[in-house]
């Protein structure tokens, strides 16, 4: 009796290659020197342009890359690495008020790094603007959850109005020029056969 042929070949999984390390360490190397460009504020959340940083790896390098960078700054940082703004570093960092700002990076990055595919070049930046902003509602959400839990003289419509006015129209702008920058770096990356 013969039995039919029901061996068939499984998808190539996706690995962690060396490249990818290679690039993450990149990567968490382009946020340090970002995360050290902000200006300190009286209530401890300084104003930086990380979230152009993160939204510019995310477009660049694609959702696997970004999510993997912005993972190693973090661990790179929690470990006591003085890379988060300022010069600071230490787990204490992750759990003071911009704690949640950094914890929601690699679900920005990662989200940033999402569109979807179409020849309809239009339809496709499109999607890149409105994953870049998912993200960036999750991050400011996150962010400002967390400083409100921690800031005791602050209720958290006052850590709201607060972010609204010092944050979030800067972080929009950031989101759009680092978006139309990341876009036309991946094309040139591309092109030049540096990434995929």
């Amino acid at each position: 009796m013969i039995l039919p042929n029901t061996t068939h070949t499984a998808a190539p999984s996706r690995r962690i290659t060396t490249r990818d390390l290679v690039f993450a360490g990149m990567i968490a190397a382009i946020l340090t020197i970002i995360s050290q460009i902000s200006v300190p504020m009286p209530t401890g959340v300084p104003i930086t342009i990380q979230v152009f940083g993160i939204t510019l790896i995310g477009v660049t390098f694609g959702w696997r890359l970004g999510l993997y960078g912005s993972l190693v700054y973090i661990l790179l940082g929690a470990a006591g690495l003085p890379i988060f703004a300022n010069f600071r570093g230490g787990f204490s960092v992750l759990v003071d008020f911009t704690g949640g700002y950094i914890w929601s990076w690699p679900i920005m990055a990662a989200l940033c790094g999402l569109h979807i595919k179409s020849e309809n070049k239009k339809l496709e930046s499109a999607s890149i603007f409105l994953f870049s902003f998912i993200g960036l509602v999750i991050n400011e959400t996150a962010g400002g959850m967390q400083w409100a839990a921690l800031a005791g003289d602050m209720s958290a419509w006052g850590v709201f109005t607060y972010s609204m006015t010092a944050f979030v129209p800067k972080d929009i702008v950031l989101t759009i020029l680092a978006v139309i920058f990341g876009i036309q770096l991946r094309k040139t990356l591309k092109r030049a056969g540096i990434t995929r």
